[in-house]
């Protein structure tokens, strides 16, 4: 069945221009990556049916996998799906695709054409959700679309927004208020969760109401989806809706999506989610072996007098003050491409090295700083780099 529901994706996707669908953050999971997902629930084969949810289901890939892992399971019990869905382009071959499932596997299904974020009350409070959904298993790959601060999906979830929100974590935290209690998520989503401001009312919310317990990280890039050159760098989670904190987080990690090469490790709970705030993605021992020396530090940067703070000139917005040579009145802008070997090395004869303003705002003060790039890539070989001013 699945492999069947590839093919026909496949035709879809060669039918329909990728900047369309790259509009709406859409992007189809592969067989490999949607059975690998599958493969992570623990399914509870002794109750009389399930019910699952897909939102923002596509063309039914990975509905398809879980559905082929319960029956590959032996599961004998009904088997109700409701999968979200508005594209108006994928619809009729997510009814297709589904019939194909009931006909091979009784499954019952329903296709809700309507916004899975809008059409339900998100409230973090019992008293409000009686009327709510709840499912035993949810499976997702959610697009993956900044959206703005204004979009009515934002507005339908302010509890857990902060600055620009992007769908794919709206998607995983109305999943988590569908999901029930003791029951499992597995998604497909970018990085960027595990860290930062922006997210932070998210894994609170997260952290709230449930705990990791698997984790795949893939060492390349730009081969989670095959043949959609996105180098937005995803991992694999499954969370379980529980108080009960598990000893360790299973961790996997390949180079690739096709799964070949695949490296386990089991890393303890608090070393990956530390203290609720924050997840550390490791791969191996000596990875856990440098965080927890550096948790052991008795004291923060606040604590030894030393700030930290971001840069204070975006270039492509100060444009009519950035120039390419020194002259009376300017400064060095230093770029992290600048950092080189510990130290920073000025100028290295690029354009918009040079800042000529007046405004304090956009200066400071020359003293001794330790600069630190924002942005490494996972490719190289160093993924803190400082230098010396």
């Amino acid at each position: 069945m699945l492999s069947s529901i590839i093919h026909n994706t496949d035709s879809f996707i060669a039918s329909v221009p990728k900047l369309k669908r790259k509009k709406y953050g859409q992007f189809f999971t592969n067989m490999a990556t949607a059975n690998f997902m599958a493969s992570l629930f623990c399914f509870d084969l002794t109750k009389p049916e399930l019910h699952l949810l897909d939102a923002g289901a596509g063309t039914g890939i990975l509905s398809a996998a879980v559905i082929d892992k319960l029956i590959q399971s032996g599961y004998t019990g009904r088997i109700y799906l409701t999968c979200y869905e508005t594209d108006e382009l994928v619809l009729p071959l997510l009814k297709s695709n589904l019939e194909l499932a009931k006909e091979e596997c009784g499954i019952n299904y329903e296709i809700i054409q309507d916004n899975y974020l809008t059409s339900q009350l998100f409230e973090d409070n019992p008293l409000f959700s009686d009327n709510t959904n709840l499912y035993d298993y949810i499976i997702g790959n959610p697009p993956y679309l900044k959206i703005p601060k204004e979009a009515k999906e934002a507005k339908a979830m302010p509890s857990v927004c902060y600055g620009t929100p992007n769908l794919y974590f709206l998607f995983w935290a109305m999943g988590i208020h569908n999901l029930k209690q003791d029951s499992e998520l597995v998604y497909i989503v970018p990085r960027s969760w595990t860290s930062g401001a922006y997210f932070k009312r998210f894994r609170q919310y997260l952290f709230k109401h449930c705990v990791i317990t698997d984790m795949h990280l893939f060492e390349s890039r730009d081969k989670v989806f095959d043949g959609e050159s996105v180098l937005q760098e995803t991992i694999i989670i499954k969370v379980k809706k529980t108080k009960r904190i598990p000893d360790y987080v299973s961790i996997t990690s390949s180079s690739t999506s096709s799964f070949e090469d695949i490296v386990h490790f089991c890393a303890p709970y608090e070393t990956v989610v530390a203290q609720n705030q924050f997840v550390y993605l490791i791969t191996n021992d000596k990875d856990a072996m440098v965080l927890n020396q550096i948790n052991r530090f008795p004291k923060t940067l606040p604590e030894l007098n030393l700030k930290m703070q971001t840069g204070i000139i975006v270039d492509f917005r100060t444009r009519e003050v950035l120039r390419d040579q020194l002259e009376d009145g300017a400064y060095p802008l230093i770029y992290s491409q600048h950092i080189q070997n510990g130290r920073v090395t000025w100028p290295l004869g690029k354009e918009s090295e040079v800042i000529k303003t007046d405004r304090k705002g956009f200066l400071q003060e020359n003293s001794d700083f330790l600069m630190v790039k924002r942005f490494t890539s996972k490719e190289e070989e160093r993924r803190l780099q400082c230098g010396i001013y």
